[in-house]
């Protein structure tokens, strides 16, 4: 399970699920839980009211089957990229991006 601290749930929910495409399997007020594909991605609001600075040396990583296309996709919803896809080892591909409370969000996989 990865926990992120959240300043709006409701907003991050919105992201999570409607942007990205995750399944939300359980929310309750300041909490949501997704199903991230293998692990459970929460956001929790109360964790980042205890922890002013809830950003830092982390970075999520989202495998997907082709990183272009996922690219091409989220752009296409208005989510603005940090760094474009780039291969960054021998057939693998990455683009670099934050959620709306400036989690560092990695899609990786193949071009």
């Amino acid at each position: 399970m990865i926990m992120l601290g959240v300043d709006d749930a409701n907003g991050a929910v919105e992201f999570y699920r409607n942007v990205l495409g995750f399944e939300l399997t359980t929310r309750f007020e300041g909490f949501a839980f997704f199903n991230a594909g293998g692990v459970t991605l929460a956001l929790n609001e109360g964790l980042a009211r205890a922890i002013p600075h809830k950003t830092g040396a982390v970075e999520v990583i989202l495998p997907c089957e082709n990183v272009r296309t996922a690219h091409a996709a989220l752009a296409a919803k208005g989510v603005k990229f940090l760094k474009a896809p780039a291969e960054v080892s021998p057939g693998q591909w990455a683009a670099n991006l934050k959620d709306p409370d400036g989690h560092i969000l990695t899609l990786f996989g193949p071009a």
